[in-house]
C-alpha cells in the first residue's frame, strides 16, 4: 500500500465528514466563513509541515521508501505529508460545529459540554499508559519513525482511552453516581443526555483508525486489534460487562494495557522469542495487579450499585495481598528476560511499597486506599522514565 492510497482515503473520508458535519452544524450564512476559515487553516498547517518535516527528515530521525511516495517534494516533505493536516482541517472544524450547535434559537444543544466532557472522561492524565506501550514496541523492533507508528501512536494516545473510559463512564452511570471520586481527575460524571452522543463520538474516533492500522498490517495485526478492540468494549457494554465478573474484570483490564504493545508488536513484524513473552508476561501481571488494587477503593459504591469485581468478591484485604504477590511476581519474571530486561525489576518495587500499608485493609476502610491510588498514578510516571533509560541502554546495546 502506496503513502498515496493511504491519503487519498484519509481526505476523501475527511471530505465527506466534513461536509456532513459543517451541514448540520452551521447556521445560516455560516457555510462560507467556515471554509474560509478552513482554507486559512491548511495554509498555516502546511507551512508548519513543510517546515518540520523538513527539518525531522534532514536529522534522519525518519525516512520515506522511494518506491512508497510520488516523489513530490516541498522542501524534504513529500507531498504525502500534507495530507494529514488536509483532512484534520477539513473534518475537525465541522465535527466541532455539529457537536456545539443549538438546536434553536436560544435553547441549549443537548450537546453543549460533551467535547470537555468527553476529555475528562479519557482520563488525559493515563493517556501515556496505553501510547507509550505501542509506540516503544514498534520503535524498538522497526528502529525508524514512519507513518505506522505516528498514526498508532496518536490512535493509542487519545482515541482509544476515550472509547475505553468514555464507554465505562457511560454504562457506570449509576454506581458513578454513589461514587465521590468521579468528577475530576478519576473519571467523568457523564449526564444522561450526553451518553448516546458519547458512544457515537467513540465510534467515529475509533473506526477510522481501526481501519487504517489494519490495512497496515497482516493476520497478526488483525487479530490484536480485534482483541483489544472487543476488550474495550466487552469491559463495560451491557450485555457482556466483565468488569462485572470477577478476576475477568482484571484480565480484560491488563488486556486494555498489554494489547497496544502487541498491536506495535504484530505492525513491526516482531519475532516472538521466550524473552519477549516473558516481558510480555510480567506486563501483563502488572496490568492485573494494578486493576485489582484499584477496584479495593470502590467495593462501597460498586456493592450499593449491585456490581461485581474481583475486589466485592475475595474482599479489600485479600485483594490488596494479591496485588502486592502479582506485582512481586511481575518483578521476578523481568529477572528472567535478556539483559537489559532484569534492570526493570526493581520497577515492582515501588508499586509494592505503596500498596503494602494496606495489607490488613477491610472492607469498610478500602475507600482509604484511594490516597495510595492517586500515588499510583504518578508512579506511572517515574516507572515510565526508567523504562525509557532502559530502552535506550537497549537501543545502545543492539546498535
Amino acid at each position: 500500500m502506496t503513502y498515496l492510497w493511504l491519503a487519498l482515503a484519509f481526505i476523501a473520508a475527511a471530505a465527506v465528514a466534513g461536509v456532513v458535519f459543517a451541514g448540520r452544524g452551521a447556521r445560516q450564512g455560516e457555510a462560507s466563513k467556515h471554509w474560509k476559515a478552513v482554507g486559512l487553516a491548511f495554509a498555516a498547517l502546511a507551512v508548519l509541515t513543510a517546515v518540520f518535516d523538513s527539518v525531522m527528515i534532514g536529522m534522519e530521525l525518519f525516512h520515506y521508501d522511494s518506491s512508497h511516495i510520488l516523489g513530490l517534494k516541498a522542501g524534504l516533505a513529500p507531498i504525502e505529508d500534507f495530507a494529514y493536516p488536509l483532512a484534520g482541517v477539513v473534518a475537525l472544524p465541522g465535527l466541532w460545529m455539529w457537536l456545539t450547535r443549538r438546536r434553536n434559537a436560544g435553547a441549549q444543544s443537548n450537546l453543549k459540554g460533551l467535547v470537555p466532557q468527553a476529555i475528562l472522561a479519557s482520563r488525559p492524565v493515563s493517556w501515556i499508559n496505553t501510547a507509550y506501550p505501542f509506540a516503544a514496541a514498534m520503535l524498538l523492533t522497526t528502529r525508524e519513525i514512519d507513518w505506522v507508528l505516528i498514526v498508532g501512536t496518536f490512535y493509542f494516545l487519545i482515541p482509544y482511552n476515550l472509547a475505553m473510559y468514555g464507554i465505562n463512564d457511560v454504562f457506570d452511570y449509576e454506581s458513578d453516581l454513589k461514587n465521590p471520586r468521579k468528577g475530576g481527575i478519576e473519571g467523568a460524571l457523564l449526564k444522561p443526555h450526553l451518553h448516546r452522543p458519547m458512544l457515537w463520538l467513540a465510534a467515529i474516533t475509533n473506526v477510522p483508525f481501526l481501519l487504517v492500522l489494519a490495512l497496515a498490517g497482516g493476520p497478526a495485526a488483525w487479530i490484536s486489534l480485534t482483541v483489544s478492540a472487543f476488550a474495550v468494549a466487552a469491559y463495560s457494554v451491557a450485555g457482556l460487562r466483565f468488569k462485572e465478573r470477577p478476576v475477568l474484570d482484571s484480565l480484560t483490564s491488563s488486556t486494555h494495557f498489554v494489547s497496544p504493545a502487541v498491536v506495535g508488536l504484530a505492525l513491526a513484524g516482531a519475532d516472538v522469542t521466550p524473552g519477549l513473552l516473558i516481558l510480555l508476561a510480567a506486563f501483563f501481571l502488572w496490568g492485573m495487579a494494578a486493576h485489582a488494587f484499584g477496584a479495593v477503593q470502590d467495593i462501597e459504591p460498586d456493592r450499593q450499585a449491585g456490581i461485581g469485581s474481583i475486589a466485592t468478591v475475595i474482599g479489600a484485604r485479600r485483594t490488596v495481598r494479591l496485588a502486592v504477590v502479582l506485582w512481586l511476581v511481575a518483578g521476578l519474571a523481568m529477572l528472567a528476560t535478556p539483559w537489559p530486561g532484569p534492570l526493570a525489576a526493581i520497577i515492582a518495587v515501588p508499586y509494592i511499597v505503596n500498596c503494602a500499608p494496606y495489607w490488613t485493609v477491610t472492607d469498610t476502610t478500602a475507600a482509604r486506599t484511594n490516597v495510595a491510588w492517586r500515588r499510583f498514578i504518578w508512579l506511572n510516571y517515574g516507572s515510565g522514565f526508567l523504562v525509557t533509560l532502559i530502552f535506550i541502554l537497549q537501543w545502545g546495546l543492539t546498535s
